[in-house]
């Protein structure tokens, strides 16, 4: 059968996509960020995941505030890069793997989820920003998108996230296949990008959320989503996409590594962890 070998959290913005684009890797500003991903990139290439399932957000390029689904999930061979407003970016389409979309895709409605299948589905910064620097192109191991609504109200709570990860587990373990999941769940940390308080990070607790992600993710599949929209920003509520990732491992993890830099308009974390039990 399918295994899950490990998970990452990891925040995504645009701001990473343009330093990336722009060759900004060793420019002062930018490098303690990207050198906090060497270590996991390592990893992985050592590893060697055979397929990725992601869980991100889509910015209203897939899809519109008049057709948001809650739970989208790609069942497509190969998903263009999304134009973001100044073009696609010069990325190479993203590799799939329809059938085991379908498969998980029934697991998950066998197990009380209702996502929206997706044949055709161009993905944006909320994985494109950060899959680079996991997994350098070309790609060639294949990602299951799972898209969220994080966007619109009414947002699932934190502890459907934790939900819909646990069922991906049972779905992979299902999976008749050798193969070796990864699980990304990737949102923003502390941001917010209007009114009063726009440009405010809270570094204290996108590190809090760092602990309790990795010892007591019961801790924050209790909090109600306004608590993490007060604790971090409006657009902070992002970061319950990461307890997806979290509710696929076991209940005990080892940390692989764990990264934070506060930059520009957003706290940026990072974290690697698989199975201890």
């Amino acid at each position: 059968m399918a295994q899950i070998i490990g998970g990452i959290g990891c925040s995504h913005a645009p701001s990473i996509a343009m330093a990336w684009d722009a060759g900004k890797q060793q420019d002062p500003e930018w490098k303690p960020f990207f050198d906090g991903y060497l270590p996991v990139r390592g990893w992985l290439a050592a590893a060697k995941p055979d397929l990725v399932i992601a869980i991100y957000n889509d910015h209203l390029n897939a899809f519109r505030f008049d057709r948001y689904p809650t739970l989208a999930l790609g069942a497509a061979d190969l998903y263009p890069v999304a134009d973001e407003g100044r073009g696609p970016r010069d990325l190479p389409p993203l590799p799939g793997d329809a059938a085991f979309s379908w498969q998980i895709a029934e697991s998950l409605v066998e197990q009380g989820f209702d996502p929206t299948i997706c044949q055709e589905l161009p993905v944006d910064h909320g994985l494109l920003s950060c899959l680079p620097l996991l997994l350098p192109p070309p790609w060639t191991v294949p990602v299951v998108p799972i898209a969220v609504n994080v966007i619109q109200q009414p947002v699932p709570p934190a502890r459907r996230l934790f939900a819909l990860g646990q069922a991906l587990r049972r779905a992979v373990a299902a999976e008749g296949s050798a193969r070796r999941v990864l699980v990304l769940g990737t949102g923003g940390m502390s941001h917010q990008l209007h009114g009063p308080g726009f440009g405010a990070v809270a570094p204290e607790w996108d590190n809090e959320f760092l602990d309790l992600l990795e010892k007591d993710p019961a801790a924050l599949t209790a909090l109600p989503n306004a608590e993490y929209m007060r604790r971090g920003g409006a657009e902070a509520i992002e970061v319950i996409l990461w307890l997806a990732m979290r509710g696929a491992l076991t209940p005990r993890v080892l940390r692989q590594h764990r990264h934070y830099h506060a930059g520009l308009l957003t706290g940026y974390g990072l974290i690697s962890l698989t199975d201890a039990e």
